[in-house]
This record gives C-alpha cells, structure tokens and sequence, in this order.
C-alpha cells in the first residue's frame, strides 16, 4: 500500500485510466486514484501526501482533457463528498463533489433560484466554482457566498466571497482544496424555477451536442464575437482528428466520436487555433484545461 493512502475510509485504486471518470471519456492512468470517504478523509489524504512530498490533483471531469500518459502521483476524485443542506435566508451549503444537476434540482424542490443558468452543465460545484462556471445566464461568481477549503496542510479552512477573486472562467482562490461552498440563493415557486430549467435544457440540447462525449466549450469567447461563430465562420463544423471533431452542431465544441486520443484533440485544438488566426487575425484562448503527461 503506498503510505500517502495509509489509513484512508475511500476507495483507492491504482493504474486507475481517467477516462472513466472525465466527461470527454478520455485520459490516461493515474498512479493512484483516490476517492475520499469524507471531509474527514479528505484531510488525512492532504496532510499525509504532504509528509510524504507526493503530489496531489483534484479531478473534476468537465472542461478537462487529461493527455494520454496520464497524472503522475495521487489523484482525487471528491465523488462522494455530495451532501447539501439548506441554510436560513435561502443560502445552500453543497459539498464539493455534488453534481450540479443534482444541486440544482435540491435547490429548486426548496422554491430556491439562482442556479437554473447552469441547466445541462454536468460538472461538480468544486470544479464550477474553481472555473467560475456559467453559460450566457450566468455563472458560479453570482452565487457564491463563501467557500471550505481543505488548506495544503489538510485544515479546514472558511473564506467568504471578499477572499475569492472570479474572472472569466477562471477563479482565483487561497490555495488548498475546494471541499464545499455556500451559495446565496433566493425565494422563488418551485413550478417555475423547475420549469425554467426544463425551457434552458431544451434550447441547450437542440444547440450543442450534450449526448456525445464532450468537454464543454473549448476556447474563450475572444469578445463580442463568439468562438464558435469564428470556428464556423472558418468552414471548421466537422473537422476531425482520429476520432476528435469539431462538432457539427456547435462549433465551440470538440466531441469524441468512439475511440478519440488526447493528442488527436490536442492537434485539433492547433488546427483550428492556426485556421481561424489565419483568417480572422484572432486568437484564441482555451477554456479547456489540458493536464497530465504526454
């Protein structure tokens, strides 16, 4: 047994592929794969992979690409950190691993809106708030009151929203763990909250490809103009490398139609970064996140 998982409640899994547990169904091995039982687990993982100098990552799955050699040392995945609970004056407090559809809906059986902008996004709240998540309705910055943290010496740590910094996609946090977060939400009917969600969903099926493996949109809107009008603009719907292309539906997306490869979407991302700078005169920006060894 490797001594960082010494001790640990969780599962833990060794040569565990990523590909199981990323929305892209893509990545290589991690070396350990470790799935914390609790908060309480969580921190004892933290302090002992700080003892032993092992490095640690936290896997949320959506607007990620793993490459295919994988993570080297530990990787979490906070799957069964997913309680939420309601707080007085319609603030919810969910733990890091609970899937946003499922907080969404636990918040909307409680007549509680604030969060129907983030209908179809398949994430976890840690991973939303660590990329300030949203969609054209909004994003995890209008949300959140404050954050837990699990610090890099494994304590448990508060910060409300004056310590956090939200960008574009981006968050800038103490550093440490995401392990829970309070959103500030507000009174609304239950039947139109829901019902608001069903409308949103409905338009986000028929305008990207929600049933293929995917990521979430690939690169940042540079500006006014969207990065899927110039990716279409630029004859790029249904541009393929191997088994990555660029989806025929939304052009900001790149879809993994089987057997898809990291290096095949990473060569697509070049292709369609190097076509529309040719031809627009822009760049453009990943709001992908691409991780591990090549």
């Amino acid at each position: 047994m490797h001594p960082v998982v010494a001790g640990l409640r969780g599962d833990v899994r060794y040569a565990a592929p990523l590909s199981e547990f990323t929305s892209f169904r893509i990545g290589g091995p991690a070396d350990v794969l470790v799935q914390p039982a609790d908060l309480d687990d969580l921190c004892r993982l933290v302090r002992q992979g700080r003892r032993a100098r092992v490095p640690l990552f936290v896997l949320g799955g959506t607007n990620v690409l793993v490459r295919d050699g994988g993570i080297a040392g530990v990787v979490m995945i906070l799957a069964r950190l997913d309680r939420a609970q309601e707080e007085p004056e319609a603030v919810v407090y969910g733990e890091a691993g609970i899937g946003m559809p499922r907080l969404m809906q636990f918040a909307a059986r409680r007549g509680l809106s604030g969060l129907e902008w983030a209908a179809g996004i398949p994430g976890t709240l840690g991973g939303c708030v660590v990329m300030n998540a949203g969609t054209k309705l909004g994003d995890m910055s209008r949300a959140v009151k404050a954050v837990r943290m699990v610090s890099p010496a494994g304590r448990i740590t508060d910060h409300p929203v004056s310590d956090l910094e939200f960008r574009y996609r981006r968050s800038r946090l103490p550093r440490g763990i995401v392990a829970g977060a309070w959103l500030q939400l507000a009174s609304g009917s239950p039947e139109r909250i829901t019902q608001s969600v069903k409308d949103y969903l409905r338009y986000r099926k028929e305008t990207q490809p929600l049933t293929q493996p995917n990521a979430g949109c690939v690169f940042k809107n540079p500006g006014p103009q969207t990065a899927g009008g110039l990716i279409e603009q630029a004859g790029l719907k249904g541009c393929r490398v191997g088994d990555a292309e660029v989806s025929t539906k939304h052009a900001n997306f790149i879809v993994n139609r089987g057997q898809a490869k990291a290096a095949d979407v990473t060569a697509l991302i070049a292709k369609v970064k190097r076509t529309v700078k040719a031809r627009t005169g822009l760049a453009l920006d990943l709001e992908l996140t691409v991780i591990g060894a090549r």
